[in-house]
């Protein structure tokens, strides 16, 4: 004879028991199911498209994430090569300064990605090179634009000039791309870190 009790129940395949969970009729079988709202996009050009305070902080945070590498890339390889290079044309110097800004930025964001998301290196990489390169870009630019203006892209760390330089072009790099950080967080929901 059979015994129910010891028989094996039969295994439900977890992937076909998901499915079936989020099929319509499932999901909407409760009498006091209430269909959900269609919202729309808030308009760019709208004052209440920029003043939603979560979204601030959120660009604030990302957005000085990014400027902490791409800074400490840039200054330092200014830095290295005035110092060891001094030969170099300052357009030479400049260049090579954006890309190790860009370069340093990413590094730090594919660290803090890694551990933040727990996937791995690959992943984090192609992840951060993802978000904003734009932003980047603009950062680098902007803070150069303005060290170059003020200091002639010169490293002077003995010269108070060289650090009040150094802060209002810090400060350029972090209020340029705030606006398009926050459009891009807004309204794609993707931020730049």
């Amino acid at each position: 004879m059979l015994n129910i009790a010891l028989a094996k129940k039969p295994q439900v395949n977890k992937h076909v028991l998901s499915l079936v969970r989020n099929t319509m009729i499932y999901r909407h079988s409760s009498c006091c199911h209430k269909p959900k709202q269609e919202t729309k996009p808030v308009p760019i050009t709208s004052s209440k498209f920029w003043s939603d305070p979560v979204t601030w902080q959120r660009t604030r945070v990302n957005t000085l994430r990014c400027l902490l590498g791409c800074t400490t890339g840039d200054f330092a390889t200014m830095w290295y090569l005035q110092l060891n290079h001094p030969d170099l044309s300052p357009v030479i110097t400049t260049g090579a300064a954006m890309v190790a800004g860009i370069s340093t930025s990413l590094a730090l964001e594919t660290v803090l990605l890694k551990r933040s998301m727990k996937v791995p290196y690959p992943a984090a990489f192609n992840t951060a090179m993802g978000m904003s390169f734009v932003s980047m870009l603009v950062m680098e630019l902007s803070e150069n634009l303005v060290d170059w203006h003020l200091m002639g892209g010169q490293v002077v760390f003995d010269d108070p000039k060289f650090w009040m330089a150094a802060a209002v072009s810090t400060a350029a790099g972090f209020i340029v791309p705030l606006p398009y950080n926050y459009w891009r967080l807004r309204a794609l929901g993707k931020s730049c870190h």
